[in-house]
Parts: structure tokens; C-alpha cells; sequence
């Protein structure tokens, strides 16, 4: 067997890091609730969204989506890869925070559309707005910057920061939120795509 750094590298370039696995694994519960967000928008255009489920949903983005999951991407991931050699200034990285940045931006427009009351279109139109932005946002980071994250830090690095997230959600979240918010987005579900 060949020991050459390039043989390793296309090895590393086909695995995927258990870190990189938590990240893509919480892309997908937020990709389901991007399809209960569509389900809630069109409620609100036919009048019939109910006001206690949006309060809910917008509740599961900014704490599961936000304080979570990006807060593991900005507080741990990208410092990572920043220490490995990506620039933290005119790259992935800064494209990534900039999509986050844009991404609250469109909740607290969600958020300003229920309030005194709900203004059905204009909730729609931040929803379908966050909902496009998200998903193209998820297939840049699924598909570009973790396979890049498995490339340049170090193995050993990735491993660590499999219990950095562990210590981020209960620092951060609390014990067991993480959980109860992912019970939250199955209910929703049942809700709004299993009837």
C-alpha cells in the first residue's frame, strides 16, 4: 500500500466527518420545517393560519436554525476552518455569515408581519423569501463548504468538535432543549404535512 500524501488526501476528500454528519443531520430537520414554512405561508394567504403555530415556528427558527445550529457553524465550525487557512474575509466564510445575517433579517420580517396583527401577504412573502434563501443556502454549505471543512481541518480537530456541539447545546440551548425541539418540529409536522 502506497503511503503518499496525495493517496490520503483523496481519502479525506470521500469521508465525511461526524461533525460535518450533526450539521447536515440538523440541514435536514430544517429543511422539514421549511416544508411545514410553506404549508403555514399559504395558510396565512387563505386567511386560515393560525396565529399560535406561526408564534411556534418562528420560536423553532430562531432558537433550532439560529442559536443552535448556526451558532455551532459561527462560534466553532468556521473558526476551525479559519485556523486551518480559509480567510476569514473574502471567502466561503464570510458569504455563510453574510446568508445567516440575511436569514434573521427574514425571520424578524416574519415576525414583524404578525405583529399587532398578522398581515397575511406580507408574512407570506418574508416566509417564501426565508424559505428560497435557506434552501439555497443549505446546498452551498451540504455541498461546498463541509466537504471543504473535511478537507483542510485536521481530523482530529473534527472529532473535537463533535463534543464542542454537545457542550454548545447545553451551555447555549439547555439540557434537553434540543430534543424538545425536535419533538416540537414532528408535532408541526403531523400537523401541517402528515394530515
Amino acid at each position: 500500500m502506497f503511503d503518499h500524501p496525495i493517496h490520503a488526501m483523496n481519502q479525506r476528500e470521500t469521508m465525511v466527518s461526524q461533525a460535518i454528519d450533526v450539521l447536515k443531520h440538523e440541514h435536514d430537520a430544517i429543511l422539514m420545517a421549511l416544508k411545514i414554512l410553506d404549508q403555514i405561508s399559504d395558510g396565512a394567504r387563505q386567511g386560515s393560519a393560525a396565529s399560535a403555530d406561526v408564534m411556534q415556528f418562528l420560536g423553532f427558527l430562531r432558537e433550532f436554525a439560529d442559536t443552535c445550529h448556526h451558532g455551532k457553524e459561527e462560534g466553532l465550525l468556521f473558526p476551525a476552518m479559519i485556523e486551518a487557512g480559509l480567510p476569514a474575509d473574502g471567502g466561503p466564510i464570510s458569504v455563510m455569515l453574510s446568508e445567516h445575517e440575511q436569514g434573521r433579517a427574514l425571520v424578524a420580517a416574519m415576525a414583524n408581519a404578525t405583529e399587532p396583527a398578522m398581515s397575511p401577504a406580507k408574512f407570506s412573502e418574508a416566509a417564501t423569501a426565508y424559505a428560497g434563501h435557506m434552501r439555497a443556502h443549505i446546498e452551498k454549505e451540504n455541498t461546498v463548504l463541509f466537504p471543504m471543512a473535511d478537507r483542510i481541518v485536521a481530523p482530529e480537530v473534527m472529532d473535537g468538535l463533535v463534543s464542542a456541539f454537545d457542550r454548545h447545546e447545553e451551555e447555549v440551548m439547555g439540557s434537553g432543549r434540543h430534543e424538545q425541539l425536535h419533538d416540537m418540529l414532528k408535532d408541526l409536522k403531523a400537523k401541517y404535512l402528515d394530515s
